[in-house]
C-alpha cells in the first residue's frame, strides 16, 4: 500500500454511483420494470444484465461526444438507442422509469456510518460524479449531511475519466492531485483517471465483475467502504 508515502490528505474525493450509492442495483430494478412493460418481447427478451451491457456502451460513447450534453439527456438517448438495438419499443415513460429513479437510489448499508467516521477524523469529503446537479441532490440528501462539496459533470462540462472534471474539482478544493485520496468503484472511469493524473486511489471492489485495468494498480483495494478507516489507521491517518 502506497497511501502513507505522501502526507495525510485534507480532502477525500469519492465517486458516487457504485461507490456510495447502489447504482447497479437501482439500474437493474429500473430495467426490470421497463422490460416488464413490453408484452411482445416473449422468449427473446434480454435479461437486465444484457440490457445494461448495451446501455453502458451507448452511455459511455455519448459522454465522450461533443458538444457536452446533460447526463439526463444522455441517459434518455442511451435508453432509446438500447431499446432500438434490442428490438424493443421505446416510450418516453421508460426514460422516466430510469432517469427519474436515480435520485432515489439509496446508499450501500455501510456508507453513512463510514462517512461519519471519516468526517469525525477531520477529513473533508467531496463527491466527483458523472451526473447533473439536479439528479445527484436526492442521493446526497441520503448521506447524512457528511458531504462538504459535490462536483458534477454538469459543473465541469466534462465526464470522467477526462482530466477536465478532476481539474475542476481539485481547483475548487484548492488542492493538487497528490494532496487528495480518491475512493471509487469504477475501473474504466476513476482508475483510468488515477493512472493518467497521478492521484492516490482506493478501489472499492464490490464483486460486480468489473476488472482492474491491466496497466494500473490502485494504492489499496477493499470490498466495502467500511474497510477504508482501517486502511487509514494503518497509514497513521486515524
Amino acid at each position: 500500500m502506497h497511501l502513507a508515502q505522501l502526507p495525510r490528505p485534507q480532502w477525500l474525493t469519492f465517486d458516487c454511483y457504485g461507490t456510495l450509492i447502489q447504482w447497479d442495483e437501482g439500474l437493474q430494478a429500473a430495467v426490470a420494470r421497463i422490460l416488464a412493460t413490453d408484452s411482445d418481447t416473449g422468449r427473446h427478451a434480454p435479461s437486465p444484465a444484457q440490457f445494461l451491457h448495451v446501455y453502458d456502451g451507448h452511455e459511455h460513447r455519448l459522454e465522450h461526444a461533443r458538444p457536452h450534453r446533460s447526463f439526463a439527456d444522455i441517459s434518455r438517448e442511451s435508453l432509446r438507442l438500447t431499446m432500438q438495438e434490442l428490438g424493443l419499443e421505446y416510450r418516453p415513460e421508460h426514460a422516466e422509469m430510469l432517469v427519474g429513479g436515480i435520485s432515489a437510489m439509496p446508499p450501500f448499508p455501510e456508507v453513512v456510518e463510514t462517512l461519519a467516521v471519516l468526517k469525525q477524523a477531520g477529513f473533508r469529503l467531496c463527491i466527483i460524479s458523472n451526473t447533473d446537479d439536479g439528479i445527484i441532490a436526492g442521493n446526497v440528501a441520503q448521506l447524512g449531511g457528511h458531504i462538504d462539496r459535490v462536483v458534477t459533470a454538469e459543473q465541469a462540462g466534462a465526464y470522467k475519466p477526462s482530466r477536465q472534471i478532476f481539474a475542476h474539482a481539485h481547483d475548487g478544493l484548492g488542492v493538487t492531485p497528490d494532496e487528495v485520496v480518491h475512493i471509487c468503484a469504477s475501473p474504466h472511469l476513476d482508475l483510468a483517471a488515477a493512472r493518467d493524473i497521478g492521484f492516490r486511489c482506493v478501489w472499492i471492489d464490490r464483486g460486480t465483475g468489473r476488472k482492474p485495468l491491466p496497466d494500473y494498480r490502485p494504492d489499496a483495494t477493499v470490498a466495502t467502504l467500511d474497510r477504508v478507516p482501517d486502511l487509514f489507521r494503518d497509514a497513521g491517518w486515524l
